[in-house]
């Protein structure tokens, strides 16, 4: 228990929360257009399991352009 202590959490909780938030922004995202390059379930895997980066490749590489 005291290596939780030991954490510095002010610096792991923004990231954590980024993260959330991103994850949840491409997941509704994804789900709401249906429309990506490539097929729609590996861009869920990718968001869901790749962590931060995921949501990040989603945005740069999985939307089609309108």
């Amino acid at each position: 228990m005291s290596e939780l202590a030991s954490i510095p959490w002010s610096l792991i909780l923004p990231v954590l929360v980024l993260q959330l938030i991103l994850m949840v922004v491409a997941l509704v995202d994804v789900i709401r257009h249906q429309r990506t390059n490539g097929p729609f379930i590996m861009w869920i895997f990718i968001i869901l399991l790749l962590g931060l980066i995921g949501p990040i490749l989603y945005f740069i590489f999985g939307r089609k352009q309108a």
